[in-house]
């Protein structure tokens, strides 16, 4: 798939707002500093439509992007972020889950994992979470391009055999990096894939 346009539409934190179409909508959520604007940006070879902030937890919206006037993109708010008080961080939680519960349209969640870090509590029991409410999701590894090859596979396969724990069947993984722009093609063609198979 090659994206042609993409355009945002709207931002806002109740999912009942979100775009009135019956269009597949294909999220990206991570915790915080993951490097999810950069990867959005990446793939849909725009510089600035997700905004990037060496400060985490920029992202504290639901935001669609329109792409090729075919399907939505949509940017969630990252989780797992310390430093935002308690409140802000229960506010977040209820719009992500709410989005991802109550969305019929969301077709797919990509869950962004920084393959330099060892495997993390938060993320791991947060696809626990999907798994049980019947969520569809994809792991999408970032960063790729800071390990060496032979690291990447090594880390790789520590996650795999850490979800293994819990997991009989694993998601689709998906390994990327915004720098090199290393697995576009295979992440777009796959979210093609799937809309051709709806």
């Amino acid at each position: 798939m090659e994206i042609k346009s993409a355009e945002f539409i709207i931002s806002n934190t109740d999912w009942r707002k979100c775009p009135d179409t019956q269009l597949a909508e294909f999220a990206f959520i991570g915790r915080s500093n993951v490097g999810k604007s950069s990867l959005i940006n990446m793939l849909t070879n725009r510089k600035g439509l997700a905004m990037t902030s060496s400060k985490p937890g920029k992202t504290l919206l639901i935001n669609h992007f329109i792409i090729n006037k075919e399907w939505f993109l949509v940017d969630l708010p990252g989780y797992g972020y310390a430093s935002t008080g308690k409140v802000m961080r229960e506010k977040l939680h209820k719009i992500i889950e709410n989005y991802i519960l109550f969305r019929p349209q969301l077709t797919n969640l990509f869950v962004l994992i920084d393959c330099r870090l060892e495997p993390q509590q938060i993320d791991t029991e947060f696809m626990e979470w999907l798994g049980v409410s019947d969520v569809p999701f994809s792991i999408v590894f970032t960063k790729t391009d800071k390990l060496s090859k032979s690291k990447l596979a090594e880390n790789l396969g520590i996650y795999r055999q850490k979800l293994f724990e819990t997991w009989e069947e694993l998601p689709p993984i998906l390994v990327t990096s915004a720098k090199t722009a290393s697995g576009k093609e295979e992440l777009l063609n796959y979210i093609e894939l799937i809309i051709k198979g709806l």
